[in-house]
């Protein structure tokens, strides 16, 4: 949108933090980390065998801590899902870390609560997460915990259980989890989802006691395995369950940076919470057993172990240790295959996992995936497009245009923002806010083009007006060319043209009628995309600006076919929805999509930087609820101008934070070229999955009963009111699983 354009400042994004983390990884003494476990356990359910989840009441909305602790809507034992389903539960993940010598006699307040079975009501909880939201967990105080008869002496972590030395809690995807997040009870973790679902978590975790140097509280080790069924199914560590630790940007946790799998160390340090995002992406039809591939990776797993402890003569003890430990590790991640799941017993499987099973040592938080016998479409119901700035790339990246260099880095970035349901476009900006957007940089006739737009993935695609890389001369015939290829496609009716971005006088308006008039005039039935929020300011179409700004369509009929409108101009008005609508000719192929930029602000629906994680997925829960077709968003990567990829993040000047910003270049994270996500991408992800939900309950039962389900939960009523909890998201999809399995 127009924000796209402005005047720039230099917003500096704090990396200190980031690189301080990163050396102390690197230089981290094994022998000094924390050996914390924290073991996940999943639980695969084929079929609807395992009883419905009861019907739980919204939890009451608390302005003094709209935090929800992590719950589930299914309270059945794990081990009893798992025999009502033939499924199995399996540990995931385990984190190692410090454990005490002598453990103290109060480490903190809400241990000696925890045991005693106190009620914690002089606990003083973080206000409401958010910085536009009013009030954040970031600046408070450790006030409401105290920790007494400290130990002094020198700790040994490899000795100490980790339970005395961290705090391990687990938080929704929802939550802000700042640096002075407080900890909560260690509670198990129920994920519900649909197979091509992703579905999160965060594991929070806060040093009790300073056991590291050099400013670090310590160093904890993670370590993962990969999740498997009975039935054979798996879900592959690095792939279907992911890692990443989350990073502030300007003070707020959004970076998620990839830690190293399957074993990572990760500092903590001194009164400041660390987060860890865990994702679990269920993709395969049950009973598909182990590729060859899979099958290829156990035969090298088996053929290092042999390798390490056959060349161990002559070896200095340490490293024959060592080398034994490592074999062990791997043998155990072998068992815990498919190949050999059928023979291993439930009560068996926490022992294969942990290599201290014998000890205290580990602090194990259990987390169950339930996978419903429904699968989320591949191709998006609803078609989101995102901008990705061909600029930016350029001057970051160091990459000329139209270079192999620039098509590939490119390539990279369309197929990375694939995974997140997105349909993405690069574009760049002309004067007067004409925008040249394209989805494949390469001519309509080249088989790269043909993979793009056939991608299942992909809900639509942007047709550029004239050529993206300029090959010598221009061609006069060049748009007709395109078209008359393209249109012989069957994904064809995916297309669409997107000319100006958010015209404001006659002259801009009559430019996308001249233009669009070109391409109709090659292709009748062809999609023209305008944005706007304002009718033509030198030209008044009605006696106020909002009565103008309805009759836009009238003006540009019929050269446009998709209505692209900014949610800011409805502020909380949705009953104005019901107006805009009525302007439109559906029965012609009209459509009226949305999008945001710059606003509208808190408390609305947005991506901003510092905005609760309900509020972020509640973008898309107002699309369903207002009945929009499609989405545009302007820029996912318009960060400040750079011209190395490891330069720190500026925003732009004018914007809001983050706005135009949903990842990161991962250069500057560390050395991979792969973008770094932001949680407010993962948050789009999360809604875009909510509205098929949404989509196929009320296919079901009709738009009426949809509407009364998100008022039934108490999930999205308006603009401004929406949940800020994260248990009544877990209510809407329990509700729809339930009433749609039969």
């Amino acid at each position: 949108m127009s924000c796209g354009l402005g005047p720039t400042r230099c917003i500096d994004a704090p990396t200190p933090r980031t690189k301080l983390w990163k050396g102390a990884n690197q230089s981290a003494n094994r022998k000094q980390s924390a050996p914390i476990k924290l073991c996940s356990s999943i639980i695969h359910l084929p079929g609807f065998v395992f009883p419905p989840p009861p019907s739980l009441p919204p939890e009451p909305s608390s302005t003094d801590r709209p935090i929800l602790k992590p719950r589930t809507l299914v309270r059945t034992p794990s081990r009893r899902l798992a025999q009502l389903s033939g499924g199995r539960s399996i540990s995931l993940l385990r984190f190692r870390g410090p454990a005490t010598p002598a453990p103290p006699a109060r480490l903190d307040a809400r241990e000696d609560m925890e045991s005693s079975g106190a009620n914690p009501e002089d606990i003083i909880v973080p206000p409401v997460e958010g910085v536009a939201g009013g009030g954040t967990a970031y600046g408070w105080n450790d006030g409401g915990f105290h920790v007494s008869n400290l130990l002094k002496e020198s700790i040994n972590p490899s000795e100490v259980p980790t339970a005395d030395l961290v705090h391990i809690w687990c938080m929704p995807s929802t939550a802000n989890v700042g640096h002075q997040e407080m900890p909560r009870p260690l509670e198990p973790i129920n994920l519900l989802a649909a197979r091509n679902e992703r579905e999160s978590v965060q594991i929070a975790m806060r040093p009790k006691l300073t056991w590291g140097g050099s400013g670090m509280a310590g160093v904890v080790q993670v370590q993962g395995c990969d999740l498997c069924s009975k039935s054979g199914d798996r879900l592959a560590l690095g792939k279907s369950v992911t890692l990443r630790r989350v990073v502030p940007i300007l003070g707020v946790p959004d970076a998620l940076v990839p830690i190293d799998l399957p074993t990572s160390q990760v500092s903590l340090f001194p009164g400041e919470t660390t987060a860890i995002w865990l994702d679990k992406e269920y993709i395969k039809s049950a009973g598909q057993g182990l590729s060859r591939a899979e099958k290829h990776q156990l035969y090298r797993e088996l053929r290092s172990c042999l390798d390490s402890v056959e060349q161990i003569d002559e070896k200095p003890l340490e490293e024959v240790v060592q080398r034994v430990k490592s074999a062990s590790t791997s043998l155990r991640r072998v068992l815990l295959s498919p190949s050999f799941s059928e023979f291993v017993s439930e009560d068996a499987l926490d022992d294969l996992m942990d290599e201290d099973a014998v000890s205290n040592l580990p602090v194990r938080v259990k987390l169950n995936l339930t996978v419903w016998d429904f699968v989320l479409p591949a191709t998006p119901s609803l078609p989101a497009v995102f901008g990705i700035s061909d600029t930016v790339i350029e001057d970051r990246f160091g990459v000329q245009h139209g270079t192999e260099e620039w098509y590939s880095a490119l390539d990279r970035h369309f197929k990375w923002l694939l995974q997140y349901k997105i349909s993405p476009y690069f574009c760049r900006w002309g004067d007067s806010m004409r925008v040249l957007t394209y989805t494949s940089p390469w001519p309509a006739d080249h088989p790269k083009s043909d993979e793009y737009f056939s991608d299942p993935r992909l809900a639509a695609y942007a047709v550029p007006y004239c050529q993206a890389v300029s090959r010598g001369t221009a061609s006069e015939d060049y748009l007709q060319k395109e078209i008359e290829i393209l249109r012989t496609k069957p994904h064809w009716k995916k297309a669409y043209f997107y000319l100006w971005d958010e015209p404001l006088n006659s002259e801009q308006y009559d430019s996308i009628r001249r233009m669009a008039s070109e391409i109709h005039a090659q292709a009748p039935d062809a999609r023209i995309l305008t944005t706007y929020y304002c009718g033509p300011s030198d030209m008044p179409l009605a006696p106020n600006a909002f009565e103008a700004f309805l009759k836009v369509p009238k003006y540009l009929r019929p050269h446009t076919q998709i209505y692209c409108t900014s949610e800011w101009v409805l502020g909380n008005r949705e009953d104005l929805v019901k107006d805009i609508i009525a302007e439109l000719e559906p029965a012609d192929g009209e459509e009226w999509w949305t999008y945001v930029c710059m606003g509208p602000s808190d408390p609305h629906p947005n991506w901003h930087l510092g905005m609760r994680g309900t509020q972020h997925r509640a973008v898309m829960w107002r699309v369903w609820k207002e009945g929009g077709t499609g989405f545009l968003y302007w820029g996912a990567n318009c960060y400040e101008k750079a011209t190395v990829p490891s330069a720190e993040i500026r925003f732009r000047r004018g914007l809001p934070p983050g706005d135009g910003v949903l990842f990161y270049p991962g250069e500057v994270f560390s050395s991979s070229q792969e973008p770094v996500a932001s949680i407010r991408l993962e948050r789009i992800l999360s809604g875009l999955q909510d509205y098929e939900y949404l989509k196929l309950y009320s296919s079901k039962y009709g738009r009426d009963e949809g509407l009364a389900l998100l008022e039934k939960t108490s999930l999205y009523l308006g603009p401004e009111r929406y949940t800020l909890e994260h248990m009544p998201v877990d209510m809407m999809r329990g509700e729809i699983f339930n009433t749609c399995r039969s």
